[in-house]
């Protein structure tokens, strides 16, 4: 049997989960899917332990195959069923929310969705904390059991948890090309206590046999959209000879240990610290792979093993960036390829306004820009100003009481901001950052690092005792677009 693992009190999760979305494949593909007999194909999964299926509301008729199981199948009831709500980028609501939860809840035909993960586009614009917000309102409701995320980087994992959102789980992609996972966000999930579910462990299918020594593939030449996916991680970690280095000595740990090289690439990423689950595509009715899943649990890695695969993983390009960050900047390792057409669609959180002079100027929303009379950011001709910020939103302080997590906050408010009249992040020619506490200088002083990496604005921090209760630290900036 497959060992389960605790999410979160009364949350129990098979270690290897079950994805659906190749449903959504086999639908664009032109398959017709009964719902009653597909359901039918969940039944040997759950027998042999692999009791946990996760999908998303775009993931077809993923939800409704799988509510059909749990409800009319006699295994059903043993399933938990893993969704994710995908928004549109953009204003919403809390009518808006539950409604999408709701058509999850009708889909899974249950009263309450066992874990609800939840992906955002487009970190400035703090709608995605106010869904979150509203999500956690539906889950005291009674409508969510336990609250996840999906592809979200390290920062943003921990200012939703330090901010008190009830965080279990956070899905992301994670595999012996891709090691991002392994990084900073591993210690936030540590210390807030979140677990990894991983997918993309077996990079669409290329840590097989089937690929060992074979000649590059062409993403034009009937390549699935998987491979096409992670044929372009293949190509930023160094190329296809590159893999074929990794792959053979995948190969020779599987044959060590008799079985095969995709159950060496999934036993080594279920064995990562914080990895809750490693999540394993399935094509219903077509092929199950039970007895391979089983395998995982049959052996142990052993120090040579981890040796020989660490040290061809380092001869591979680290692939850039954190968590998530495929669908949000360069390089865009989707299957799709450039999605920057699409950021520069997003729309923007902030509207700018006519100001004095020939200005423009752009409002965050807060109380204090009416009661003191100043606007979030000004420009004149190229110079944008932004004014003092901190971690408040509406009425809550993002962030708690970490500090690394209200400065990406602040951040993140500083940039929608600047978009909002035309500049970027690259434009900022100043940051003055101030801290109530110098004490912690440092974790604000990492953040704006990272935010800030290769661009490297003048710069000053200095303690300085904030007005806002609860606000650690403030930061204002200056820009020049085009400079």
């Amino acid at each position: 049997m497959i060992p389960k693992i605790q999410l979160a009190p009364e949350l129990h999760i098979s270690r290897v989960l079950t994805g659906l979305w190749q449903i959504a494949d086999m639908e664009k593909e032109g398959t017709t899917l009964d719902p009653l007999a597909t359901a039918e194909a969940m039944a040997p999964y759950v027998e042999a332990g692999l009791t946990t299926f996760d999908m998303a509301d775009h993931y077809g008729s993923a939800e409704v195959i799988a509510g059909t199981f749990q409800r009319q199948h006699p295994l059903g009831k043993q399933a938990q069923l893993c969704t994710k709500w995908v928004p549109k980028p953009g204003k919403s609501s809390k009518a808006e929310t539950r409604a999408a939860i709701q058509l999850s809840l009708d889909r899974l035909q249950v009263a309450s969705i066992d874990l609800l993960q939840y992906h955002c586009w487009h970190y400035p614009d703090p709608v995605w904390l106010d869904q979150l917000f509203w999500l956690q309102e539906l889950q005291e409701e009674g409508l969510i059991k336990h609250l996840g995320l999906t592809n979200f980087d390290a920062a943003h994992v921990r200012m939703a948890c330090a901010t008190g959102i009830p965080i279990v789980s956070n899905q992301v992609c994670f595999s012996l090309l891709d090691g991002r996972a392994s990084r900073e966000m591993t210690e936030v999930c540590r210390e807030y206590g979140v677990k990894i579910l991983a997918f993309g462990v077996l990079a669409g299918g290329f840590f097989s046999e089937k690929w060992l020594n074979q000649p590059e593939p062409s993403l034009e030449t009937g390549a699935t959209w998987s491979q096409m996916k992670y044929k372009r991680f293949i190509d930023t970690t160094g190329g296809w000879a590159r893999f074929q280095q990794l792959l053979t000595v995948v190969h020779q740990v599987a044959q060590k240990h008799g079985v095969s090289i995709a159950t060496i690439a999934g036993k080594y990423i279920l064995e990562q610290p914080e990895v809750g689950g490693i999540i394993i595509g399935a094509r219903m009715g077509q092929s199950a792979h039970l007895e391979e899943t089983a395998k995982l649990f049959s052996f142990a890695l052993d120090e040579t093993d981890l040796r020989l695969i660490r040290e061809a993983q380092s001869k591979l390009d680290p692939v850039p960036g954190d968590c998530g960050d495929e669908y949000r900047k360069p390089p865009f390792l989707t299957a799709s390829g450039d999605l920057s057409h699409h950021l520069q669609d997003l729309p923007s959180p902030y509207t700018p306004q006519a100001g004095a002079n020939g200005s423009m100027q752009v409002f965050s929303g807060t109380p204090w820009e009416s009661i003191a009379g100043y606007s979030r950011a000004i420009r004149r001709g190229n110079r944008i100003s932004v004014s003092g910020t901190t971690s408040a939103h509406r009425d809550k302080l993002i962030g708690g009481t970490d500090p690394a997590a209200q400065t990406h906050f602040v951040l993140d408010k500083i940039e929608a901001a600047i978009n909002a009249l035309g500049g970027t992040m690259e434009d900022v020619i100043r940051t003055r950052v101030f801290v109530h506490n110098l004490s912690d200088w440092e974790p604000v002083a990492r953040a704006h690092g990272q935010r800030f990496a290769g661009i490297h604005p003048a710069n000053t921090l200095v303690e300085a005792k904030l007005v806002a209760t609860g606000c650690l630290v403030e930061i204002e900036a200056e820009v020049e677009v085009g400079g």
